[in-house]
């Protein structure tokens, strides 16, 4: 008679075998390109700390103020955002230590809250620019619109700006950055990337805590090296300028003939304006710079979201846009760097997935192991991983660059928010993990019914707050 108990037995510990060596095998080979990228900065880094900035000082952003400064326009999309586009504005034109600036807010016509917002902060800095259709369209679309207001203001006032400037509702700008900007643009850049530093919410420190890992990493290593490599830098949609003459170029080779920089139909347009600039041979780059004053770094900061439900959301349309949907838009065009590049954005959506794969594996092998007890019969048959094997050097692998991983989350978390948020990025990472497969899953469902037609392109926002006191 058939013992059905041990041939389970046996079917999961078949199964888990191969369940792991598959996970293994893709996390490694997942992980090639950090430790690349990893290689990469630290290289770049000790050279400059001992060639650079032992004969040069480093520069401050006082430094680069100019007597004569341009005009920049600052465009801020902005649908359903009454309950904070008007503190915002209020602060901006409160920190901003700049001459000549303009704001432009895009507000739909089923908007009215939000337009009262915008005309009840009384400046007459800021323009309100109504949109054409009901909201929400795409923030590509607002963004537009936007565009073509400035123009016509340039027109008005018989002048031109040197950069557009891009915002959200929910930003926290630094006093400094428009003269940043207008340092940097122009001969020397076509797009200048600021750091965006997500403020601590001590009421969700693990949900929005996440984001804090992310950017100090992605903000202080990732896009350093891009633009190290010569690589198209990525515009994050805040916190980013460009210079006004390129994006009058990009407009006027509109695909459709519509003569806009931003196509309408992109969720992530922030990211391939930056591919489109280099395409088009402007180079972009972040720029960390420090306040000689305060010691702080000119950058934008806000909230992040700090609901699994709003985290989900957002990370969604990222991978939506920038994994799948910009494989279809933007292809695989540029040199060897930028298609490295493009690998590792889009490879996102698996490493996400594989990271699942890898809990799985965990619950699997504990679950074998606990059935290999209860069946000591079962410990005649071969091991998981035999001593020796391929697959015991790939685990071994995988160990070592998990610990590395958390590491280097745990050392770029602290240098930007403290030794405690540096630390609290450890366990932080499962978090992250979870909601990146989460949202992987969701971004390929999504592509899927907008492929097949049963669902269009949407700006599909989340919920914004602004700080009672800008931290």
């Amino acid at each position: 008679m058939i013992d059905t108990g041990l041939v389970a037995a046996t079917v999961l510990h078949l199964f888990t075998r191969e369940w792991l060596a598959i996970a293994a095998f893709g996390i490694a080979v997942s992980s090639l390109d950090d430790l690349v990228i990893d290689t990469l900065f630290f290289g770049r880094w000790s050279w400059r700390r001992h060639f650079i900035y032992r004969r040069h000082d480093r520069a401050c952003a006082e430094d680069l103020v100019h007597a004569d400064p341009g005009w920049m326009a600052i465009i801020v999309p902005a649908w359903d955002e009454a309950a904070v586009i008007g503190t915002m504005l209020a602060d901006l034109t409160a920190r901003l230590d700049y001459p000549h600036y303009r704001v432009f807010v895009g507000v739909y016509p089923n908007d009215a809250a939000t337009l009262a917002a915008v005309t009840g902060v009384g400046d007459d800095r800021i323009a309100p620019v109504v949109c054409r259709l009901p909201g929400p369209t795409t923030k590509a679309d607002c963004l537009n619109h936007l565009w073509r207001a400035l123009l016509a203001d340039e027109i008005a006032a018989g002048r031109r700006f040197k950069g557009i400037v891009l915002h959200d509702a929910e930003d926290v700008v630094h006093a400094l950055e428009l003269s940043v900007y207008d340092h940097l643009l122009g001969s020397r850049l076509a797009m200048v990337q600021l750091p965006v530093v997500p403020l601590i919410d001590h009421s969700s420190r693990w949900v929005a805590g996440h984001y804090l890992d992310e950017f100090a990493e992605l903000h202080t290593k990732d896009i350093v090296v891009r633009e190290t490599l010569g690589a198209a830098v990525p515009s994050a949609g805040v916190a980013c300028a460009i210079d006004r003459d390129m994006l009058a170029r990009i407009a006027a080779l509109a695909p459709d003939g519509s003569d806009e920089p931003f196509d309408a139909t992109c969720l992530t347009e922030d990211y391939e304006l930056g591919i489109k600039i280099k395409r088009l041979g402007g180079r972009g780059a972040m720029v960390r710079i420090r306040c000689r004053a305060t010691g702080e770094i000119v950058a934008t900061r806000e909230h992040f979201p700090a609901t699994l439900d709003t985290a989900l959301r957002q990370k969604t349309r990222w991978l939506l846009g920038i994994a799948l949907s910009g494989w279809d838009r933007i292809g695989w065009h540029g040199g060897l760097t930028d298609r490295f590049m493009l690998v590792r954005d889009r490879k996102a959506i698996v490493a996400a997935l594989l990271t699942l794969a890898g809990y799985g594996a965990v619950l699997l092998v504990s679950a074998d192991t606990t059935v290999r007890y209860i069946w000591p019969q079962l410990m005649r048959q071969a091991p998981l991983v035999a001593p020796g094997s391929l697959l015991e050097l790939l685990l071994a692998f995988n160990v070592f660059v998990l610990g590395w991983r958390l590491l280097m989350r745990a050392l770029y978390t602290g240098y930007a928010h403290g030794p405690r948020e540096g630390v609290r990025a450890i366990p932080r990472a499962l978090i992250g993990n979870v909601i990146n497969a989460a949202a992987a899953l969701r971004a390929c469902r999504r592509y899927l019914r907008i492929a097949q037609g049963r669902e269009a392109n949407y700006w599909d926002k989340t919920a914004h707050r602004f700080p009672q006191a800008a931290e």
